[in-house]
């Protein structure tokens, strides 16, 4: 009786169910390669916010420098740095720290270019 149970089950099922994983593997994949564009964009930001924050105390070339470690560290593109504007203003006193850069995905079916403007803008 056992021996007749297996032979008359059909491997359809386990066709569906390796389709799903493959559909699944394939999403997860896509999904870690683009979401760590994105991830590294909002380090970015929050490095870029963080010496806005504490701007007052610090002069440009300083928060400059930090700022480029933290992109190299991060491991944006050197356009990033290339592109990196502090600017003070007095009316209002304000500090505006901004650059641009852009990253390409390059996945199987998915070739895209990301462009990021990252922008952090804190009062003094």
């Amino acid at each position: 009786m056992v021996a007749r149970w297996l032979h008359a089950r059909r491997g359809a099922s386990s066709t569906g169910c390796l389709i799903s994983l493959l559909v699944f593997v394939a999403l997860l994949y896509y999904g870690v390669k683009i979401g760590g564009v994105y991830m590294r964009y909002y380090q970015l930001l929050d490095e870029m916010q963080s010496q806005a924050r504490v701007a007052a105390a610090l002069d440009d070339g300083t928060i400059r420098r930090r700022l480029q470690a933290a992109f190299q560290e991060i491991g944006v593109s050197e356009n990033a740095t290339t592109n990196l504007r502090i600017r003070r203003s007095l009316s209002p006193r304000e500090i505006d720290i901004d650059t641009s850069y852009s990253e390409a995905v390059h996945l199987p079916l998915f070739n895209h270019t990301f462009e990021f403007h990252p922008r952090a803008t804190e009062p003094l």
